[in-house]
């Protein structure tokens, strides 16, 4: 039988990439509405990705006595000294949907970037992950990045939140103009997810 593992999230896309990656490795992969009653939600406080991983991927694995993957993401550019950093998902502070949050958010970036160069425009999406078994002790922790350049204005339609300003220059397109094929070979949290298969594998988990 498979080992089993909770991917502390209800975003059945995020469910789909990574369990495809671990799917090989003998890891059957569950999001949080599998669960019979949805565990509270942690406070993320954490001053990094890293730190939001560790503390969701400790609480949810404490509290459903699962062995427990947690990720956190988001978007770090240079010429803002790392920000939108951790607040990636409330940079704007306003909006009452998903929809309007992520059009402030885009908005504010774009004002904050408006006066710096071409060159000086390096961003990246990052993710982190972190594994901690039943008794939310860390087993592993891995980290995942996918670099570009913050684009003058929105383009393409595909994906969510920042994608359609970060622009790829080997490919000439944003992550929004990707296929879910092509952005999928190389986010951020794939790459993140296949290192944390490699992990797993060591740990001879399933």
């Amino acid at each position: 039988m498979p080992a089993q593992l909770l991917f502390a999230t209800s975003n059945p896309h995020k469910i789909e990439e990574v369990a495809a990656i671990l799917a090989p490795r003998g890891m059957e992969v569950i999001g949080l509405d599998a669960l019979d009653d949805a565990p509270p939600e942690p406070i993320e406080d954490g001053a990094t990705f890293a730190d939001n991983a560790r503390l969701k991927a400790v609480h949810y694995a404490r509290v459903a006595g699962w062995l427990c993957l947690a990720d956190d993401s988001g978007l770090e550019v240079d010429a803002l000294g790392g920000a939108p950093g951790v607040l990636s998902a409330r940079y704007a502070g306003i909006g009452a949907t998903r929809a309007e949050q992520t059009a402030a958010n885009n908005a504010r970036l774009l004002r904050e970037m408006k006066d710096i160069p071409p060159g000086k425009r390096a961003a990246r999406f990052v993710c982190a992950m972190c594994l901690a078994d039943e008794q939310g002790r860390i087993l592993a922790e891995s980290r995942g990045a996918f670099d570009g350049f913050i684009a003058i204005q929105p383009r393409g339609t595909s994906g969510f939140g920042y994608d359609p300003l970060l622009y790829l220059p080997e490919l000439g397109r944003t992550v929004a103009e990707l296929s879910a094929e092509e952005k999928n070979a190389r986010s951020h949290r794939g790459e993140a997810a296949r290192h944390m298969a490699a992990l797993i594998d060591g740990l001879q988990l399933a």
